[in-house]
């Protein structure tokens, strides 16, 4: 596959387009399969394009936030497996489960864990409730 930069010379609109090969634009051109998207016109030519250089200082920026990442994401998981091996699941009724421990005074052996709206915090930190934002990286994710 290859990446040229089209120009009508009509209306001097400039798109990008993928073609099989330079030998395919040839073909496509002559058979005037070839059409700006604004005006229509065949009237339409390749223009100077720079390659794509994999090493450049910008690419190699790229890769190492890329690592940084990853580093960062595998970390997530961590103490995701940590918080599910020591804390009670308590899925989408996190701020009630919260406010029942809190007032309750019950001493539950383990800590809890679950779902609650940016409301929701905000409400159980005004009341005084020890409560947490962590970041959550879904395993499907790729």
């Amino acid at each position: 596959m290859i990446k040229y930069k089209l120009t009508c010379k009509d209306c001097d609109t400039s798109f990008d387009s993928w073609f099989a090969s330079s030998s395919e634009y040839e073909k496509l051109k002559k058979m005037k399969h070839i059409n700006c998207h604004e005006c229509n016109s065949l009237n339409v030519e390749k223009s100077l394009m720079s390659p794509n250089i994999l090493n450049s200082k910008k690419d190699i920026s790229q890769i190492e936030k890329n690592k940084k990442y990853i580093k960062v994401r595998n970390k997530i998981k961590e103490y995701q497996k940590f918080i599910k091996n020591n804390f009670d699941y308590v899925g989408e009724n996190f701020a009630y489960e919260a406010r029942s421990i809190h007032y309750n005074d019950s001493k539950k052996t383990k800590g809890i864990y679950g779902n609650a709206t940016a409301e929701e915090v905000k409400e159980l930190k005004e009341e005084g409730i020890e409560t947490e934002i962590i970041p959550w990286v879904n395993d499907n994710e790729n």
